[in-house]
């Protein structure tokens, strides 16, 4: 094992218990993978996090095999198939948070009731058809629920938040489940105001600068300012 895996291990262990920490979690109930070589590494079924070590993550190749005694997550195959349809993606992270799933039971999506909904890449999160866990038939909903968007809801299930690195993906989980509570606090009212998608386009174009986004988005404000 090379030392940039065992790095990717430890950090998706540590995802894992930050789920957990951060409440968005329950037990053994999500999973992570990770984009890596010529495949992905995934956490493992039934191992509580806290006794987690680096030789339980499961590394997976694209057809489904896998080396070891370890069995990979029941979910694997939408990790593996999101990855594998979305180069642009290279973690996924998968929890039960509670306003989350309340809202996909609902089966609803979130409308652009806040515009940090824009984080998820567009003007909703989808919801995705019941499909039962860990089947071929729920990952092809997944799939098609994530086109355009980095975030989704799975029916009467959870949540799936995909981004460039597993630190960005367990923030976009955060920021779903912080969107859902908001949404379920307004049901009660009636369906919320939403915005519109042109003013949602307007947060997704200012989102290209916010944050620390290196020296050629920091030339880029010099120069128009």
């Amino acid at each position: 094992m090379t030392s940039e895996e065992l790095a990717l291990r430890t950090e998706l262990i540590e995802a894992c218990r930050s789920m957990n920490r951060l409440g968005i979690n329950r037990g053994t109930a999500g999973n992570i993978s990770a984009r890596y070589g010529d495949g992905f590494l995934i956490s493992p079924t039934g191992i509580p996090y806290e006794k987690l070590e680096p030789e339980h993550v499961v590394a997976m190749n694209w057809d489904a095999t896998f080396s070891g005694d370890v069995l990979p997550s029941s979910e694997w195959r939408f990790h593996r198939d999101i990855l594998r349809a979305r180069p642009d993606l290279n973690a996924v992270v998968h929890t039960h948070s509670t306003h989350a799933t309340a809202v996909s039971i609902l089966q609803k999506d979130i409308p652009a009731i806040h515009y940090s909904i824009a984080a998820a890449g567009g003007p909703t999160i989808r919801c995705a058809p019941y499909e039962i866990f860990g089947s071929q038939a729920l990952a092809d909903r997944v799939v098609k629920a994530l086109e355009g968007r980095r975030a989704c809801l799975m029916a009467h299930h959870g949540v799936i938040a995909a981004h460039v690195s597993i630190a960005r993906a367990l923030a976009l989980a955060v920021t779903v489940e912080q969107l859902a509570q908001q949404y379920m606090l307004c049901l009660p009212l009636g369906e919320p105001p939403i915005l519109s998608d042109s003013e949602i386009a307007d947060v997704l174009e200012k989102f290209k600068t916010y944050g620390q986004q290196g020296t050629a988005a920091l030339e880029g404000l010099r120069q128009a300012s």
